[in-house]
This record gives structure tokens, sequence and C-alpha cells, in this order.
């Protein structure tokens, strides 16, 4: 990317703009993760906001100093839920980030750090962005974990300290999709009264490591009378790229998602994954700026007018998979076998912050019978996970995780219901290493995976 080559929805004109919103009020201060951590205002969204200020003016340097107060952001979005002037600190860091990315090479100057290596680039732009290719990875870490190469490797801890070790680390069991097909059919025919139709997003990662979440989706979409529709041309949510700083790419994949689901049948869009359903929901605002403009005389609807219509239409359409199951219909004819236990509920960033839709996991699961629901201590506090936060600052998602994990054992829960699959990988792996007999340690599982089981055990 060159200086001739601007990023139109990230130019300095509107990134100052909403800048200037932050009245630097503080009170953001008490809801940041890295605040808390470090105690450097060069860390805390006022600060951070400062620097990008700064940073477009020309008064500050994007170097690799700068790179590092941004790079520790989760963009958890907690100062974004808490802000009374309801500034979007979420578009300025990802804005900060497309800045940087931009900024051509200069010898004679300080750069920001440009850490991801050439497989990293080629895993996000080859199967990332590209996730069917996911399920060519299938068959291969099945037999990695079946034959006990995954057991071996572990035990003998020669991945040392690297971030391969990281990612390794947080793999959980890799499954098949309903009935052991190599990946999902078009059309899962709803069972019983029908209902209605909808279309549920697979994600990226999740289609190899949360495949029993999706499954257990279809499985009480279908028994509330649902008709499953899962396009197959749907792609990544664009997520981890729009956060990396590569909107051009975050854009593509909007597109394509846009054009897979738009079908007249499903009345929702559903998504399993909080951080997707949130890029989801914002594929609006992302192209706004881009469509805004006035209409072309003469015409009764412009190009962009148009457009615009369908990015609404597309977010009114995008549902968690728990708002959407507390207001479905058909409920009356299932039943749920008991659960005696403990059931924390641990709040995604991404739904509570973004979404806003933390309630709908509660009253999910209080359809449990005999099921006790309580909040997870420090729900307003990220994990850590954060994408691949964890691999690019493992420090400060050690001591984050560390945090969360003393909350889970505080909990005195059996099971702890997270509605993000790289929230419940990066929990999961934390109790596993910390369990003391094996066995001992809480399941981590989505909501709905605990609403299917004990429907399906009648």
């Amino acid at each position: 990317m060159t200086p001739s080559d601007p990023l139109p929805d990230f130019s300095a004109d509107s990134l100052l703009a909403e800048a200037n919103r932050c009245v630097s009020c503080g009170l953001c201060l008490p809801h940041c993760p890295t605040y808390k951590l470090t105690q450097s205002e060069a860390d805390s969204p006022r600060g951070r906001i400062a620097l990008i200020s700064g940073a477009v003016e020309g008064r500050i340097p994007m170097n690799a100093r700068f790179a590092l107060h941004m790079d520790r952001c989760l963009t958890c979005r907690a100062c974004e839920a808490v802000c009374p002037n309801h500034v979007g600190f979420g578009q300025l860091m990802d804005g900060s980030r497309a800045m940087m990315k931009s900024v051509p090479l200069d010898p004679g100057k300080e750069q920001p750090e440009r850490k991801k290596s050439g497989l990293r680039r080629w895993v996000e732009k080859e199967l990332i962005a590209r996730p069917s290719r996911m399920d060519l990875l299938r068959p291969l870490l099945r037999f990695y974990q079946q034959s006990g190469l995954q057991h071996v490797l572990r035990k003998s801890s020669s991945l040392g300290e690297t971030r391969f070790a990281l990612l390794e680390a947080q793999l959980p069991h890799v499954g098949r999709p309903e009935g052991g097909a190599r990946s999902w059919r078009p059309v899962y025919p709803s069972i019983g009264k029908y209902r209605g139709e909808v279309g549920l997003f697979l994600g990226c990662v999740a289609r190899l490591t949360d495949v029993e979440t999706i499954n257990a989706a279809i499985f009480v979409l279908n028994r509330l009378g649902y008709t499953v529709r899962v396009p197959p041309t749907q792609t990544c949510c664009g997520a981890l790229h729009q956060h990396g700083g590569d909107k051009r790419t975050a854009e593509q994949l909007a597109r394509q998602n846009m054009e897979a689901f738009d079908e007249p049948g499903p009345s929702a869009i559903i998504s399993t994954a909080s951080g997707c359903g949130a890029q989801l929901s914002e594929y609006a605002a992302m192209f706004s700026s881009a469509s805004s403009g006035p209409a072309r005389s003469g015409s009764a609807e412009s190009p962009m007018d148009a457009s615009k219509c369908q990015h609404d239409r597309f977010v009114e359409k995008v549902f968690d998979i728990s708002e959407f199951l507390v207001t479905a219909k058909g409920w009356d004819g299932v039943r749920l076998a008991p659960l005696p236990h403990a059931i924390a509920v641990h709040e995604p960033c991404s739904l509570r912050n973004v979404l806003r839709a933390s309630r709908h996991a509660y009253a999910l699961l209080t359809r449990i019978p005999e099921a006790r629901i309580l909040p997870l201590g420090g729900n307003d506090q990220c994990c850590g996970a954060a994408g691949t936060y964890f691999l690019d600052q493992p420090e400060m998602a050690q001591a984050l995780l560390h945090d969360k994990l003393a909350a889970v054992e505080a909990s005195g829960a059996r099971y702890l219901a997270t509605s993000n699959i790289g929230c419940a990988m990066h929990i999961a792996a934390g109790l596993c290493r910390g369990a003391q007999e094996p066995g001992s340690e809480v399941e981590v599982l989505h909501p709905v995976t605990l609403l299917a089981r004990q429907m399906s055990i009648i």
C-alpha cells in the first residue's frame, strides 16, 4: 500500500473528527483492562485517543512505541460501552491500525513494528479468508489428535514458548459436522411443525474448533421447527482483518457474506460466535462512509441508496443464537432433562459491549430444570483472548486469563457457559493447565450446546 492509495473510510479527517469527540473525562479508565494492568495513561482509552490525534496531526511519530500502545489494546470496547459521549473507540482503533499499515517504509526513520510473519499472512489470506478450505484440514487434525501425536507433542514440551505452542495448546477436540459429513449441508429441514427458516453463519476457525456448537445450534433450531440454511458461499466475518488494519479485505469478505445470505427465505441470520456476530452486526457501519452522499437527481433510488438498504437489511437479520432462541417459538413441545449443577455464565466482550445481548444466555439457560445459573465474577473485564491477542501480547493475555481462572474457581461451577469460541478456547486451555486431576476441570461450552444435550438425552 502506498500514500497514493489511501483508505477512504479511515481518512485523517474522519479519524480526527471522531477523536475530538473524546472529552477526556476518564470514566472509561476503570473499565480498560490494559490500563488496570499497566497504570499507564498511554494504555488507557483516552491516552490512545490522544496518541491517535497526535499521529494524525503529525505531532507524534507512528513509530514502534506508538505501535506498542495501539497493539496492546484488546479492542474489547468496554470503554465504548460506558462512554457518555458515545465515542466510537473501535472505529478509532481500526483506523489507527489501518493508518500504521499504510505508512510507507522509510529507512531513515523508526517504523511501527510489523509483527506478522510470511506464514501468518498466508494463513490469513489463504485459510482464514477462504474458510471452506478449513474443511480440508479436518481429517489431518483428527488424525493428529486420535493417533496420540498431540499427546506426545504436548508431553514432550518440544514446542517451547513459541506462538505455535500457544496456538496448539488451545486446540480443542476437532469434531465432524452433523452425521459425520465432510462439511455442512446447504439445508437442514425442520422437524415437526414448521415455524420458519433461518440462515446459519459458520465463521472460519469455528468450522474446525467449534463443531459441537454448530451441530447443537442446528439440532435445537430443527426441533423447534426451523429449517436451517447454511449458504456454501459464506466466508469469514472479516473481524480479524479489520482489527489488523486490512480494511479492504474486511470489506471484500463482508460483501461476499451479504451476497451469500441475500435470500428471501431466512428471516434471521444466526451466529453462534459473538465475535463474528458483532462484526456482522456492523457491516452497515463499515460501508456508511463510502455509501453516504447525495442521491443522483432524476432517479428514484441511487445505487448508493440501494446498497445502503441491502446493508441495513442484512444487519437487521443478524442475531446471536441465544437472543434468537429466547424469543423463538416451539418451546412448548420441548422437554429438557434436569441438570442439578451450577452453571457460571461468562460474558464475552463482543456480546456484552458490542451486541449488548448478554442477558439472553442467562434466560436461555434457565430453561434447564434444577440448574443454578450465576454470572462469572469479573464479567466486565476481558479474558485476554481477543482474536489473536493471546498470540501477539502473551504476557498481557496471561495476566487477564489468570484473573478469569480465579473467578471460575471461586464460582464453584461445574460448567462455564460462554458464547464466543475464542474465549472458550483460551479459558479452557488455562483450566486444563491448572487442573489438579484429570477430569476435574470445569467444562467450558456454549449455552446452546448445554441446551442441546439436555434436550437429546430425554
